[in-house]
């Protein structure tokens, strides 16, 4: 079976690249004012609950790979990607996450699921314990430690909120971006 219609299938959207994830680099990077992008700011946090206010920040756009990217104060906290129906959602990477803390799209997995999750498996049902009760499938979430609340990764959902938490088996989150990738060992 080809990518494209394992992935189509799966209900993930092909990058469209030929490129080794590897042979990622930074390109298009440029200052941008802040009311300029301020609708984009709105589209990455109001939806996860964050309240933050860049207006005194240092914002840059670029491209990483297949995703536009906000850089803040030199250092990639949102970016872009599209969704399976093909709209582009915004989404805080990581250090996103990190910064901004946010209070929802997200599921809690044990640690025996961490291991995994660092080498950029899907995260499997049996390892969710408990997620947001927003959550819905082909949603964009984020992973976090059950004991510590720090997220892991981020991913598309492949179920809703229940069926992750109720599932005993399967795949309930297609990884995208998770701790040791490339984007997360990306320094500017």
């Amino acid at each position: 079976m080809s990518t494209r219609l394992r992935e189509r299938i799966q209900g993930v959207p092909s990058t469209g690249l030929n490129v080794a994830k590897k042979d990622w680099k930074l390109k298009g990077r440029k200052p941008v004012r802040h009311k300029k992008i301020k609708s984009l700011i709105e589209r990455l946090t109001t939806p996860l609950g964050v309240e933050t206010d860049l207006s005194t920040a240092f914002l840059e756009t670029a491209t990483f790979g297949p995703w536009n990217m906000l850089i803040v104060d030199k250092s990639p906290l949102g970016m872009e990607v599209d969704n399976p129906e093909g709209e582009t959602i915004a989404f805080p990477t990581l250090r996103g996450i990190l910064a901004w803390n946010p209070s929802q799209k997200w599921c809690d997995v044990d640690h025996g699921a961490i291991p995994f999750l660092m080498n950029g498996a899907d995260c499997m049902a049996a390892g969710i314990h408990s997620a947001c009760e927003h959550i819905e499938a082909g949603d964009l979430i984020w992973i976090r430690d059950q004991s510590h609340g720090k997220p892991l990764a981020i991913g598309w959902a492949m179920m809703n909120s229940t069926e992750m938490v109720d599932a005993v088996k399967g795949k309930a989150v297609k990884m995208l971006h998770h701790i040791g990738d490339e984007l997360w060992e990306l320094e500017l």
